[in-house]
């Protein structure tokens, strides 16, 4: 199943790239996911995490364009209250969930250094690994769509970008008492290949 989405996917971009020839580029990515899930069970924190994937440019004017992605996310859930701490990484995380992330983000560059990024985002989750809820019963909800915001450099074919994430949907999936939300904050390097 996994590969099969990955695969049609990765298809689309593609087959995408023949009809936007000109408008049209295509790279790949790699960074940081900083997350902290809000639910009564989990402690307000920080943890590190980390993604990988690919993008596509597809130009719509000269300021504006769409970026669709495919990512592969992994989300670890510390219980750190304090930011500086997602840098130990000697303490190993309870909870970790694997996301195939696929955002959808408007650009708009007001020069060519800078591009404002926006535009929403749905995970899937294809693996939890879960060593503290419930005997392994399935906790969280296999979707989990979400809202970006952020800023890219662009250095020619090379980008940094850093972004927020807020999550609108209820990941738990045990009960209806609490609504647990995730929010992350995404860093990383993108590189042009064509």
């Amino acid at each position: 199943m996994k590969t099969i989405i990955f695969s049609t996917l990765m298809l689309l971009f593609v087959s995408s790239s023949a009809t936007f020839a000109q408008g049209f580029s295509m790279g790949i990515k790699a960074g940081a996911d900083i997350n902290k899930l809000d639910g009564a069970e989990f402690k307000d924190g920080f943890s590190f995490g980390y993604q990988a994937g690919a993008f596509a440019q597809i130009k719509l004017s000269k300021k504006l364009s769409i970026q669709p992605e495919v990512l592969f996310s992994q989300v670890n859930i510390d219980t750190s209250n304090k930011f500086s701490d997602v840098y130990e990484f000697d303490n190993l995380s309870e909870v970790q969930l694997k996301y195939l992330k696929i955002p959808l983000l408007l650009n708009y560059s007001p020069s060519k250094l800078l591009t404002i990024q926006a535009g929403p985002q749905f995970g899937i989750l294809i693996d939890q690994n879960i060593n503290l809820i419930n005997n392994g019963k399935e906790a969280f909800r296999t979707g989990d769509f979400s809202v970006l915001a952020g800023a890219q450099l662009n250095l020619g074919g090379f980008h940094i970008y850093g972004r927020y994430g807020i999550g609108l949907s209820n990941l738990n999936d045990l009960d209806n008492r609490d609504r647990w939300r995730n929010q992350n904050i995404q860093l990383g390097v993108g590189v042009k290949l064509f």
